[in-house]
């Protein structure tokens, strides 16, 4: 797109015009008035060049949406006109943790993108013996700052209500001591024989509320980690004859338990 070019005016005229989304704090919604700033702020009035009169949606991500007017610009920041409030939708019906052993590079970037698009509700980096990447207490927070807004654009991107949680790294006994007692948890592991993921999902007679997946990092897991986990409930797995990259593996695992039990391959209209 070439500069000066009005994408609300390009969008009409394609017939393919769609209410933008913008997602705010919820300390931002006072009342019938929102105030939208920051990096949001910025792409509504430089890039979308919209202005007072324009109808957006806001998202507080919490599960709620408004339909607003843009009413005044002033400065970096966009005030609007709450004009009706309504459920976002956009969720599975299951929550699913996903625990995901520390990869190196850019893998763990895909893996909050893709989880979150798939329906992903919180994300827990963790230390895992073979896990090549070391991080201390400030550069794990800063990391988790970069994931945090990765799920957030990932959210925006694919219309969820809510933006996943992504947790600061934890080490292996602490991440599953945030496994509640009895809750379904699934253990991917290339060591497993006779237990596909299929045939546990469609052996449940009940779908679970909450699912916690658990992957580990480049190179697997160590069978002591394994074993702690099992210890604590979890259910060795195989995810069949191929072995999985580890960004590949917890996106996998999120679309055969969202499809078996959530919306993942339904209608976006029910």
């Amino acid at each position: 797109m070439s500069p000066g070019v009005d994408v609300r005016s390009q969008g009409r005229r394609a017939g393919v015009f769609t209410v933008p989304r913008f997602w705010v704090k919820p300390d931002d919604i006072r009342g019938d008035t929102v105030t939208v700033n920051g990096a949001e702020a910025r792409h509504m009035i430089r890039v979308l060049r919209l202005g007072p009169g324009d109808i957006i949606t806001i998202l507080d991500g919490c599960g709620s949406q408004y339909r607003c007017r843009i009413v005044e610009k002033a400065g970096e920041c966009v005030y609007c006109r709450v004009l009706e409030r309504a459920g976002a939708g956009g969720e599975p019906p299951r929550r699913v943790v996903l625990l995901q052993g520390l990869a190196k590079g850019d893998k763990m970037d895909t893996v909050i993108q893709k989880g979150t698009e798939l329906g992903a509700s919180i994300f827990v980096p963790v230390f895992c013996r073979r896990s090549v990447v070391r991080l201390d207490a400030a550069k794990g927070v800063a990391r988790r700052r970069r994931w945090q807004r990765i799920a957030a654009e990932a959210a925006k991107q694919c219309r969820r209500a809510l933006v996943p949680e992504v947790t600061v790294p934890l080490g292996w006994s602490e991440a599953l001591e945030l496994i509640p007692p009895g809750a379904f948890t699934l253990l991917p592991w290339e060591e497993v024989a006779g237990r596909p993921l299929k045939r546990v999902l469609q052996c449940r007679a009940q779908p679970p509320a909450e699912v916690y997946i658990i992957i580990g990092p480049e190179g697997g897991l160590e069978p002591e980690e394994v074993e702690e986990a099992r210890s604590r409930g979890a259910v060795p797995v195989s995810l069949g004859p191929r072995i999985l990259r580890t960004e590949t593996a917890g996106p996998a695992v999120i679309t055969m338990v969202l499809y078996q039990w959530g919306d993942l391959g339904e209608s976006s209209n029910g």
